[in-house]
């Protein structure tokens, strides 16, 4: 746990939350500024600042929790989807630097999160921007 991280705080305890399910490995909570009704936040309870730093065990942990904690909001709340929405970096959008996983119902034509623009590929350009990422695989 890191001292100043308020994330930190809410995953062990030390910060009362709405709390939807915890195990030892992390805390989901609703989120107190929701894009939706059910906006929950999955807190692993070990600090990584983000997905770069985070070990195989938390992840398949805690991508396993957030599919438990979706298919229950859908039955709960009767939504027509779910979003998963991780973060990493200002560029991003990470605005608090403890690895989180936004769980939030959707309804048809909600309106909530935008959707980008498809782009494409050059003839041999997905190959190479494939090839640059795999050379660069740990």
């Amino acid at each position: 746990m890191q001292e100043n991280c308020i994330f930190c705080k809410i995953a062990a305890g030390e910060i009362p939350s709405a709390t939807i399910y915890e195990d030892e490995v992390c805390r989901v909570i609703l989120d107190i500024a929701p894009a939706a009704k059910g906006h929950a936040i999955l807190l692993p309870k070990k600090h990584f600042a983000n997905i770069f730093e985070i070990d195989k065990e938390t992840a398949g942990s805690i991508l396993y929790t957030a599919s438990r904690v979706a298919a229950a909001m859908k039955e709960a709340l009767g939504c027509d989807g779910i979003n998963l929405l991780q973060n990493n970096g200002p560029a991003a959008g990470q605005t608090v630097f403890h690895l989180h996983i936004h769980i939030i119902p959707r309804f048809e034509n909600d309106g909530l999160l935008p959707t980008w623009e498809q782009g494409s590929y050059a003839d041999g350009e997905a190959a190479e921007v494939a090839q640059k990422i795999q050379n660069c695989l740990k």
